[in-house]
């Protein structure tokens, strides 16, 4: 594979896509907002689906070869050799695998906390699996803060929560952090002073740009008894072909062993088969993405400042997602807005650029705590299209 996996679709191929990025918004919108990219799909991808359509390959799942291809790019990746595929399970996609995971872990009523401004649906899926969802800051530099997370253990603890659990994104989604060892030790010696564990979402961690270092949960010390989740939908763009890896440290395999076996039933075997293919035999594409990702990154930091100077960022280190502090627009979300709202709801900025500049982007309200003026663009797409919506975006608010 050779050449930005971002070049191959065309504006009118893309328009012509029937997935919810681009089919939510009339055709005059710039979707910039949930996480599909705008991409061809690796070929191993590509001809391992169509090799399983074409031989009726279409039944249930079965086997490691997911955790085992899992294992080999952690390996090669990042330096990490302790996955074992026996702590593993194959569960519907990362949501739905966190989900199982707390009904391990917790008891209806018991406090999940999330470092807020957070990954949207961790707000419903906590909420609608009936556990309390306890919303602590990360730091004025967008940093995992310790010293929070113990402050909302020990109110977890007095509000009567007998087994709480802290949720982490790590990546951190929405604003692209990478969180170091230094600072997953401290959130795992927290955890452990008071009892709790910890689940981390792990979704884009392929994703990490050439500046930062991924750290996978479960390699720092102190996390032996916890999750981790992850899956190649992000990396591959494979949200439509359900797998994910629920893994579990050597402390929690007791625990892992009591995941209902029909759990292992919901992922699609053909997303299976296309998430294997996506780690095992396509590591020369996904870099040919990132270099993409971080020619858009750099980008987009440049029209912002040329054309909408109002708004400030912290360029991500992974993801190709983009936090944008809109507040000197003064279009702040209302107090009242909810962060249980469905990630299509809009509010604050972005409703403001939905409606004046036809360009979609995620609400930042719907993060939670510190979202209210923000909005988390998506700029995994062609350079043209994510130029024509900063432009669109700069002459909207330049006519307030």
């Amino acid at each position: 594979m050779s050449g930005n996996p971002l070049l191959g679709p065309s504006l009118e191929e893309l328009r012509a896509r029937t997935s919810m990025k681009w089919s939510l918004y009339p055709q005059d919108v710039l979707p910039l907002w949930v996480a599909e990219m705008d991409v061809t799909l690796a070929p191993a991808v590509t001809e391992t689906i169509v090799r399983a359509a074409r031989t009726g390959d279409t039944g249930y799942p079965y086997g490691t070869a997911y955790a085992e291809a899992v294992a080999a790019f952690a390996a090669d990746r990042w330096g990490w050799s302790g996955l074992d595929p026996a702590r593993t399970a194959q569960v519907p996609d990362v949501m739905m695998g966190i989900v199982e995971a707390l009904r391990l872990l917790t008891r209806p009523g018991d406090a999940v906390l999330v470092t807020s401004p957070v990954y949207a649906p961790f707000f419903a899926f906590v909420t609608r699996a009936q556990r309390q969802i306890v919303e602590t800051s990360l730091t004025d530099q967008g940093r995992l803060d310790p010293d929070a997370i113990e402050d909302g253990l020990l109110r977890a603890r007095a509000a009567g929560s007998e087994r709480p659990v802290v949720l982490l994104s790590n990546p951190h989604n929405p604003t692209g952090t990478v969180h170091t060892r230094a600072e997953l030790e401290a959130v795992a010696q927290v955890a452990r002073r008071h009892g709790a564990r910890i689940i981390s979402d792990e979704i884009h961690a392929p994703l990490v740009y050439s500046d930062a270092t991924f750290v996978p949960l479960l390699s720092v010390a102190g996390a032996e008894n916890a999750f981790a989740l992850t899956s190649g939908s992000k990396a591959f763009n494979l949200a439509g072909l359900k797998a994910a890896l629920l893994m579990a440290g050597p402390e929690a395999a007791a625990d892992l062993a009591r995941l209902p076996e029909e759990v292992g039933h919901g992922p699609s075997h053909v997303g299976i088969l296309a998430h294997t293919a996506g780690f095992e035999s396509s590591r020369d594409w996904l870099d040919q993405l990132l270099r993409g990702l971080e020619d858009n990154r750099d980008l987009l930091g440049r029209l912002l400042k040329e054309h909408l100077p109002q708004v400030t960022w912290r360029p991500p280190q992974a993801t190709y997602l983009a936090w944008l502090d809109a507040s000197a627009l003064g279009l702040a979300a209302p107090a009242s807005a909810d962060a249980l709202a469905v990630v299509s709801d809009l509010a604050g900025p972005a409703k403001f650029f939905l409606e004046e500049a036809q360009v979609a982007l995620s609400s930042g309200h719907v993060f939670g705590r510190g979202g209210g003026d923000a909005v988390r663009l998506n700029f995994a797409t062609r350079p043209e299209i994510l130029s024509d919506a900063v432009r669109r975006m700069g002459r909207a608010a330049a006519q307030r």
